[in-house]
């Protein structure tokens, strides 16, 4: 399985990142650890929402469409919960 996930910075709520790997727990760790220069900024992280997908090109697929601006909108207003 495939996982396309969104964190939420616990620091500054207003950060999400999106991203899709094989190991999702072991990802996360990851972003947690600074191992990502993009979401080391941020940390710590909260996973705010995950799929899985059966395979790997139609999870990067989503995660492409997620990262566009007509999937940020779609994912703030059907995927996420209002920061708080």
């Amino acid at each position: 399985m495939w996982y396309v996930y969104i964190l939420r910075s616990m620091s500054s709520p207003d950060q999400e990142y999106t991203g899709a790997t094989a190991d999702l727990k072991q990802r996360l760790a990851d972003h947690n650890a600074c191992k990502s220069a993009h979401t080391s900024k941020f940390t710590p992280w909260q996973l705010a929402w995950y799929r899985a997908f059966p395979d790997k090109l139609q999870a990067l697929s989503f995660e492409t469409y997620l990262k566009s601006h007509s999937g940020r909108a779609f994912a703030k207003k059907r995927l996420l919960k209002p920061a708080e």
